[in-house]
């Protein structure tokens, strides 16, 4: 999410690839198997073998799932990238940091770890809440851009075995899915820690402590007789290394997120290091879904890292599904023949129209990261916004992984559990008009149907969406059924479809019957202007009518 990044670095020995500069070739890092040997089988670490790739039917019926971007970085509850933000002089995250626990040149991110403590987190009672509201996945995350692993990682001694709520959260969160016949999947952000956290290689530019360093390069030999004695910061940290070109300005990261543009080339220790990381989840925990928030795969295409993680994630699926493949991997920024090998993810929106290939959305009810200005000032998605952007998701052959923001005690608030709650009455009435569904001759209509509305950088043009009126229909089939979604209730109470007039090419057939979920059979005509649907006068709910039309 651009708002989360990724990695580490492990010993920094080795000669650093030089600064600034674009890669040489696409492998210019070259990942070492020497520790995780990428398992050999069906698929190898190359385009022309990745792109035999087939979804799963597992994933195009699911089409809702849950995310839980559950870490160290919610203990501020500060928002989204905290663990950065707290390195920029001024920012509203440095000054709250600065207020309530410290300057970040005696007090940096690896001091807020041991405060996550996850004391009331349940996953069991949480994924049963989740299931019950319709999740049918859920999206746990395995480590941020923090670089902190929430597992007891071979490979990052910076792990929540360690510290903070010295416990494995991966196999929690695991356990409690698989209990509940559940899809479980883990998101990997940690891979551009090197570029993230180069604001700690800062210092403040003004005020009393003008010019000394934050602590983002200090080392194991500093941990002398404090808490983390023993334990190296450039673990987490990730910051020997000299700065990427224009470090200093604080909106660079996104022009270098792809590696290029100055970005300062990771070192072979430090993208294998990621790479470790990533199989032993694979290994441990055989997910069904990996999440990596990246331009196409993990260090693409500086090194091959990527590629033989995506390789060695397929050929184990297999080998742990009697040999068919039920893994997916979805990523950001997918050319067209990348999105046969990869799931594309979006994040924060959607494209205006119906793709050939299974795809996925990521949102947030509020930010990813906890946010309690978002509480207090009410800024959450309503269970209506969500619904939209679910039907419009699934009508274009999607599906939506939703951000439900915990509390680093490992609670949601009163806000949140009301708008799930009030989601998840409306999906128990309509859920069969979107799981297992597929996407129909048309995804809808309506203005935003039909209007041109692009995406920006890896998705972020949602907004378009959630105001839709009940102008907007989505259509969705199963069988013989098709459903037609308006995606609000209409003042007039008559829900019109014009793709369904007398005559339309697209259902030459006759319509027999047209029943409203949760009520029963309504009254309708064909016109040559459109199906109209009479609606009664009382509306179901407050969110959007779903119509089964026969």
């Amino acid at each position: 999410m651009r708002h989360k990044v990724l990695f580490f670095p492990l010993l920094f020995c080795a000669t650093f690839v030089s600064c600034g500069q674009a890669p040489k070739s696409s492998y210019e890092v070259p990942v070492s198997e020497a520790d995780e040997p990428m398992m050999t089988g069906k698929f190898e670490p190359a385009w022309e073998s990745l792109e035999n790739y087939q979804v799963p039917e597992w994933f195009r019926d699911v089409k809702f799932g849950i995310f839980s971007h559950f870490g160290p970085q919610n203990v501020e509850g500060s928002g989204d990238w905290m663990a950065r933000g707290l390195y920029i002089e001024g920012s509203a995250q440095y000054n709250y940091h600065v207020e309530h626990y410290g300057h970040p040149s005696e007090v940096g991110f690896k001091d807020i770890i041991p405060l996550f403590k996850a004391e009331k987190w349940n996953p069991d009672s949480l994924l049963a809440f989740y299931k019950k509201i319709g999740a049918r996945y859920i999206v746990a995350l395995g480590n941020h851009h923090d670089n902190f692993d929430l597992w007891d990682s071979k490979y990052q001694p910076w792990n929540s075995m360690n510290m903070g709520p010295k416990r494995d959260v991966l196999d929690g969160w695991a356990k409690a899915a698989r209990k509940l016949g559940m899809y479980f999947g883990v998101s990997l952000h940690a891979d551009h820690a090197w570029l993230w956290y180069e604001t700690a290689q800062r210092h403040d530019t003004i005020g009393p402590k003008k010019g000394i360093p934050y602590d983002g390069k200090l080392t194991k030999a500093d941990g002398k007789g404090k808490w983390w004695e023993g334990y190296d910061p450039q673990d987490l940290y990730a910051q020997n290394h000299p700065l990427s070109e224009n470090s200093w300005d604080n909106g660079m990261i996104h022009r270098q997120w792809a590696w290029g543009e100055g970005a300062c080339t990771p070192s072979q220790e430090y993208v294998t290091n990621f790479y470790n990381r990533t199989l032993d989840v694979i290994n441990r925990y055989n997910p069904d879904l990996l999440y990596f928030d990246v331009t196409v795969l993990p260090f693409y295409p500086v090194s091959d890292a990527g590629l033989k993680i995506a390789a060695h994630y397929y050929n184990h699926n297999m080998a742990t599904h009697d040999n068919k493949l039920e893994g997916v991997i979805t990523t950001k920024i997918l050319d067209e023949r990348q999105r046969k090998a990869l799931v594309w993810d979006v994040e924060r929106g959607a494209p205006n129209k119906m793709l050939p290939d299974p795809w996925q959305t990521c949102t947030c009810l509020g930010t990813w990261h906890y946010h309690t200005e978002f509480y207090e000032r009410g800024w959450y998605k309503s269970a209506a916004s969500v619904v939209k952007l679910l039907m419009d998701v699934v009508s274009k052959n999607g599906n939506l992984l939703l951000n439900v923001p915990l509390r680093a005690d490992g609670t949601f608030d009163d806000k949140e559990e009301k708008i799930l709650n009030e989601f998840g009455e409306w999906m128990a009435v309509n859920g069969e008009a979107i799981y297992g569904t597929r996407p129909w001759k048309v995804f809808g209509e309506g203005p935003i149907a039909n209007a041109d509305i692009a995406i920006n950088a890896q998705g972020f043009n949602e907004g378009s969406y959630t105001n839709a009126t009940a102008e907007e229909i989505r259509f969705t089939q199963k069988g013989n059924d098709l459903y037609a979604t308006a995606l609000a209730w209409p003042e007039n109470g008559k829900v019109v479809v014009k793709s369904l007039a007398e005559g339309s090419g697209l259902y030459p057939g006759k319509i027999r019957e047209v029943e409203l979920l949760g009520y029963g059979k309504v009254d309708f005509r064909r016109t040559a202007d459109g199906l109209v649907i009479e609606l009664p006068e009382k509306q179901l709910n407050k969110i959007a009518p779903v119509l089964k039309v026969k």
